[in-house]
């Protein structure tokens, strides 16, 4: 029985149940494991945001595309207080044959994890039956484990990871500022919302006040 089966899709707002995947560490060349256990909160030991990127597979086409640009943003993210962590179906050998031949992926130093039975991306509703692929899912989970963000494509749509870093962005904002709400187009250091009575009706003059 798989530890995930008694678990519904996750949805926004939940909490994550624990899960375990072996690993490519693309910064060391090699192989570890990663849990989401390690990166809660815990007691008094601050945890971590948790990204997920799930992606179709190793050695295709718009996939390194995704993962390269994501490489670029491995910063910005981190230094918001995030883990981030590329998977897909494929083994742990095949991301580190596929890291090592693709030059789009030189620029890759974060950990690339194994889901080739499928169940965590099954947990996340990204798995395709079909096809035993993961479709192109991006999920944050707070460091006290609650999916806070959910994004996922069908195959032929590559994503923007500059939208993932506004939307952790504006993640991080909300967990310091927990009565504050980001309005549309909201980026960092623009103003945003603390809802209340006198607001209701009156969003434009808050906005512009």
């Amino acid at each position: 029985m798989s530890e995930f089966e008694e678990y519904a899709v996750v949805s926004v707002g939940e909490e994550v149940p624990d899960f375990t995947m072996e690993t490519y560490e693309a910064s060391s060349g090699k192989f570890g494991s990663v849990s989401l256990a390690s990166l809660k909160a815990k007691g008094k030991k601050k945890g971590k945001w948790t990204i997920l990127v799930f992606y179709p597979a190793d050695f295709t086409f718009v996939c390194p595309t995704e993962l390269a640009d994501l490489a670029d943003q491995q910063k910005a993210l981190e230094k918001l207080g995030a883990k981030v962590i590329s998977v897909s179906t494929d083994t742990k050998f095949s991301h580190l044959a596929w890291h090592r031949e693709e030059r789009l992926l030189e620029g890759v130093k974060y950990t690339m994890a194994a889901d080739p039975t499928g169940e965590v991306s099954n947990l996340f509703g990204v798995y395709d039956e079909n096809t035993g692929l993961a479709l192109r899912g991006t999920f944050i989970i707070s460091p006290d484990g609650k999916l806070v963000s959910s994004q996922v494509n069908f195959y032929n749509l590559g994503r923007n990871m500059d939208e993932l870093v506004r939307i952790m962005e504006a993640n991080a904002h909300c967990e310091k500022r927990p009565n504050d709400a980001c309005p549309a187009k909201w980026s960092k250091g623009d103003k945003a919302l603390t809802p209340n009575e006198k607001m209701v009706g009156n969003v434009y003059e808050a906005i512009n006040g």
